[in-house]
């Protein structure tokens, strides 16, 4: 079977405690010196975009390889192993390196709370543009990037080894994908110039897959502070509206991205697409109706789900969007299948349990999946009661 999709980017080993009998406040309280805090079995996942996209794909039968790296040691036998597990032939495309720690991260996710991440980036840090096998994206449809802020090398030097990545990949004809991650402001990559990074690296981008958090960190750091201000317990989502949707991501799309995704947590999936001509010539994982994908705006309510973990969720959600692109469905389709996704995988701790196959995942759907309300009174957007979600059609693009 030919590969439909590869992944690459950061990989690691995520290491999830139950913490499930404790609340935030309890946390808090508890988390003093010279304290034991008792706590519940500990899940072993594979964790960063290479394990929870890739996999998720897999789960959803699309054929994918991987393209991670690691160390030579046990947390790099763990992650190799668990990938394996699914298909053997899933960590050929591997790089085992002798002289760096394979990358983990403590996921500390108490009741009632976000998730906290406690992070060792590992083998991730020298991870560069000649880590890929671009003669493996000759024939395959769609090329997926994860977490550039946690990769160091892909962000020193102004980004030049992520915009290499894509500038290669992009001559391969290949349709390209990239998300990223929120980096701690106070860190290297926190401090690195995102607006020069993603103006040198959009251009070679077709689908730019980020969420809203991560974007206005990296364009509009100011709006995402005066945000962050105005949120209570920090939580930003509650206060974005359609506006700043539209706004940033025509921005966005400006900048040389085809296709723009942001992922808004508990308020779901929003989309915004370039012009039919743009679309048309976005590579061999392109949308097979280019026209009815063009110029326009979506926005997608999560499903109510049996809420367990937010642990790669939002890996989830892209991989149900991007399983939905290699199927040819709609771009409503689409929105939908990645708010489904997504769903599916907060009903369990770690990234892959909670998930279905593609086929039960659109047979919850079809039978009338009940989705969280989301009410828009921003004029030009009507709802679709076909798919639950919100729609406008945005002027021609270039």
């Amino acid at each position: 079977m030919s590969i439909a999709a590869i992944v690459a980017g950061h990989l690691c080993l995520d290491i999830i405690p139950d913490l499930s009998h404790i609340n935030y406040d309890n946390l808090r309280a508890l988390l003093t010196p010279g304290r034991l805090i008792e706590v519940g079995p500990v899940t072993f996942s594979t964790g960063g975009p290479v394990s929870n996209v890739g996999l998720a794909l897999h789960r959803l039968g699309i054929p994918v390889q991987l393209m991670g790296k690691v160390g030579d040691d046990l947390f790099g036998r763990a992650i190799r192993e668990g990938i394996a597990r699914y298909d053997p032939a899933l960590v050929a495309g591997m790089i085992v390196a002798a002289d760096a720690p394979s990358s983990y991260t403590i996921v500390i996710n108490p009741l009632g709370s976000d998730r906290v991440f406690l992070h060792c980036p590992g083998a991730n840090d020298t991870f560069g543009a000649d880590d890929i096998r671009y003669d493996l994206l000759e024939t395959a449809q769609l090329f997926h990037f994860g977490y550039p802020p946690i990769m160091r090398r892909m962000y020193t030097d102004g980004g030049e080894q992520l915009a290499a990545i894509f500038r290669r990949a992009k001559a391969t004809g290949i349709t390209t994908s990239l998300d990223m991650a929120l980096p701690d402001p106070h860190s290297a990559a926190g401090r690195a110039d995102w607006n020069a990074i993603c103006r040198a690296t959009l251009p070679y981008v077709d689908l730019f897959l980020p969420s809203i958090e991560e974007i206005l960190f990296m364009l509009r750091r100011s709006t995402y502070e005066d945000l962050r201000r105005q949120a209570a317990d920090g939580d930003i989502l509650p206060l974005i509206t359609p506006d700043l949707l539209s706004d940033i991501a025509a921005e966005l799309l400006s900048l040389g991205a085809r296709v723009v995704g942001l992922k808004l947590g508990e308020r779901g999936f929003y989309l915004r697409t370039a012009s039919a001509a743009i679309l048309a010539a976005m590579g061999r994982g392109r949308p097979t109706q280019p026209e009815a994908w063009a110029d326009r705006e979506l926005w997608a309510p999560c499903f109510r789900a049996h809420f367990v973990g937010a642990t790669g969720s939002g890996d989830a959600t892209i991989a149900g969007f991007l399983a939905g692109l290699l199927r040819g469905l709609s771009a409503e389709a689409a929105v939908t299948a990645a708010v489904a996704v997504g769903a599916c995988n907060v009903e369990a701790a770690d990234t892959l349990s909670g998930l279905r196959s593609w086929e039960e995942t659109m047979a919850r759907v079809a039978a009338g999946w009940e989705r969280h309300p989301l009410v828009l009174r921003t004029p030009g957007w009507e709802f679709v009661p076909a798919y639950g979600l919100w729609r406008r059609w945005c002027a021609p693009s270039g």
